[in-house]
């Protein structure tokens, strides 16, 4: 496991551009309390962005509108403007409008959202059902928001509307994610302690509940070939779901303290988790083994004194699309990306009272938010893959670690095609 570097001279770490920025708006007396922006998410299709503005308000706004406007009008954006408003997109299969801004009051504090996507080949997979109250066309394009009062709200990203809304959860709904292969299946975590399983094409029917935390789940993330889950939570909780069984495959050990984030790298080979412990782990989910060490506080603490350093908590955690990166927010007031083969930052940026980060759909930009219901954008590392990370990301796609290992190969190009330590 990589060990942690001297310092870096600050004057050698590349500070990221930015982008531009969401504000959100703050009227005459109002409350600081409850403008948390917890998450923030871009559509799989790049089409819209979507924020927790506080307040129980979600704004979604199309991608490349909002692009356009840090371009022409500077890099502030503030998101009010009466001039934009929801224009209705045909969810019938015909000629869609123009996308516009929508803000969605989701009558209670939001916790999680998350964007799904049909593929109508992708049956429900609750069998003997013959009705639904839903047919979800193929461009189809859902929103799901987890709210305090432990319900899940389900809404028409093209009209506004509201579809499902899921109860069951006791405790409030901390994160969501829909299965990557158009299915709709959604995964909500929860402090109620568990991990509940929806089929959004059976109605919202909920199929499966999963058990085996004992305190808080903070986040939940599917791989890309939606085959197993990762959950994260209290007491330094990291479990791993097979999601065709629904059943847990190892509990991976390492963390000090709580695990508050968790991220697939895009060929499923590799785990981002982020802690309280001031770490980001990168594992190899298909071994348990960490692989690398992202520290966030130099020289990084002991496990006795791993939950005193709250000025480092990591907040957050995010894979880029290159497979080559991830972001981290502390609460160091930093936000830092690092490369998989490097154990210290190539590019960083200010930012006061992160909560939550996300890459862009092609991994061009970083969105990030903040405490006052904010968001803010960075342009991410562009740097040219090597040969062996293509090449390990083409088998990985396609293979497991125990199976690459298990191949007929030279060692010389075994190792050429592994992520090791």
């Amino acid at each position: 496991m990589a060990s942690f570097p001297p310092r870096v001279n600050e004057k050698e770490i590349v500070r990221s551009r930015t982008i531009g920025e969401l504000l959100a708006p703050a009227a005459p007396f109002d409350k600081k309390c409850g403008r948390e922006n917890w998450t923030v998410a871009f559509a799989p299709d790049g089409s819209y962005f979507a924020w927790s503005q506080g307040h129980r308000t979600v704004k979604l706004v199309p991608w490349s509108q909002c692009l356009k406007n840090f371009l022409l009008h500077g890099t502030k954006n503030i998101t009010n403007s009466s001039s934009l408003r929801l224009s209705r997109q045909n969810s019938d299969g015909g000629q869609k409008n123009k996308p516009r801004e929508h803000i969605i009051d989701c009558g209670d504090i939001v916790w999680s959202l998350a964007f799904g996507s049909s593929v109508p080949e992708k049956q429900s997979r609750c069998v003997n059902i013959e009705w639904h109250r839903f047919k979800f066309g193929q461009d189809q394009l859902l929103l799901a928001t987890g709210l305090n009062n432990g319900r899940i709200k389900i809404w028409d990203v093209y009209t506004g509307k509201l579809l499902l809304n899921l109860v069951d959860h006791t405790e409030l709904v901390r994160d969501l994610t829909f299965a990557p292969d158009g299915s709709l299946i959604l995964v909500s975590a929860s402090r109620d302690k568990t991990l509940r399983v929806w089929d959004l094409k059976d109605d919202g029917n909920m199929m499966k509940v999963l058990r085996g935390h004992q305190n808080w789940v903070y986040s939940c993330a599917f791989s890309p070939d939606s085959s197993m889950l990762c959950s994260v939570g209290a007491s330094k909780a990291v479990f791993l779901w097979n999601m065709d069984k629904y059943t847990m495959i190892q509990k991976l050990e390492g963390h000090h303290h709580d695990v508050v984030a968790c991220d697939f790298s895009p060929d499923g080979a590799l785990l981002a988790t982020a802690s309280y412990d001031t770490r980001v782990y990168i594992w190899d989910p298909h071994t348990g083994d960490i692989l690398m060490e992202f520290g966030h506080l130099f020289p990084p603490p002991t496990p006795i004194f791993a939950g005193g350093a709250n000025d480092r908590w990591v907040r957050s955690v995010s894979f880029s699309h290159d497979g080559l990166h991830v972001a981290s927010l502390a609460d160091d007031k930093m936000v830092r990306f690092w490369r998989i083969d490097e154990d210290y930052p190539v590019q960083v940026a200010p930012l006061s009272n992160g909560l939550c980060c996300a890459f862009s759909t092609d991994g061009s930009v970083l969105a990030a938010g903040t405490h006052d219901g904010s968001v803010y954008f960075w342009a991410t590392p562009r740097q040219v893959p090597s040969l062996q990370h293509l090449c390990r990301m083409s088998i990985r796609r396609v293979m497991p670690t125990r199976e690459v290992q298990e191949l007929p190969i030279p060692s010389k190009v075994l190792e050429f095609l592994s992520y090791r330590t």
